[in-house]
């Protein structure tokens, strides 16, 4: 239990790190009115407790209602699984692991000039995020960069509309080559979701069945039964 609890409280902080709202003044507050005053340290540091110990009691308020079933075999499990974290994620206003993907995008290709080292920042970004490239689609925007650089005999630059243009029918082709399409998306973030879901379980799965084996090596539990991963509810635990 306290794993899982530790495990929440890192997504939590992780949507902190990157979630534009911090220091408790909204982003928006910034694009309407003049910069506020520097927060004195203790005060910024109230704030993010704050912030964060708000997120973390709202996510745990949930997990004290939804069911989970530690299987991650059974697809209506992790279905399941992946409704309550989803749940969650909206009513705490933390980021899907999509969200957080385009967010560091946009964060680490900032000021990038030309064509070439975003599409190389993008694969570093993929790489770190354990994401896999199933269907060689870098392999294919390369080429396609390769092509319309060749034919303007020049680096393609991001501020180039024409042949920004150029690389966007060819990436066009691509996506069509691959079945890919932009109304899909939806689908295609439900399925990460999905597979998260399913990683997640098998952790929680993993961590439980260390926790019972070592509570089983203690003598008062020698004679003791240890139940099925998938009959524990972590509603009875929080």
């Amino acid at each position: 239990m306290a794993r899982f609890l530790s495990r929440s409280a890192r997504q939590v902080y992780g949507s902190l790190s990157v979630q534009p709202q911090q220091h408790t003044v909204s982003v928006r507050f910034y694009a309407k009115e003049a910069a506020p005053k520097a927060l004195k340290g203790d005060e910024m540091l109230k704030g993010i407790f704050l912030e964060v110990k708000k997120k973390f009691d709202t996510a745990v308020g949930v997990l004290r209602k939804e069911k989970i079933t530690i299987d991650p075999e059974d697809p209506a499990a992790v279905e399941q699984y992946a409704k309550v974290m989803k749940t969650v994620r909206e009513k705490a206003d933390l980021f899907s692991e999509s969200q957080r993907i385009q967010f560091t995008i946009k964060q680490k290709t900032d000021g990038i000039q030309d064509a070439r080292s975003y599409l190389l920042a993008l694969k570093d970004i993929r790489l770190k995020r354990g994401l896999t490239d199933e269907l060689g689609a870098e392999a294919m925007m390369m080429d396609a960069l390769e092509k319309v650089e060749k034919e303007m005999k020049k680096p393609l630059m991001r501020n180039d509309k024409k042949g920004m243009a150029l690389l966007q029918e060819e990436f066009n082709k691509i996506n069509q080559k691959l079945g890919i399409r932009k109304e899909d998306l939806p689908k295609y973030e439900e399925q990460l979701e999905k597979k998260i879901a399913k990683a997640q379980l098998e952790e929680l799965k993993k961590d439980a069945l260390e926790a019972m084996e070592t509570q089983k090596k203690r003598e008062e539990f020698n004679d003791e039964e240890m139940p099925d991963v998938k009959s524990l509810d972590i509603r009875n635990m929080l």
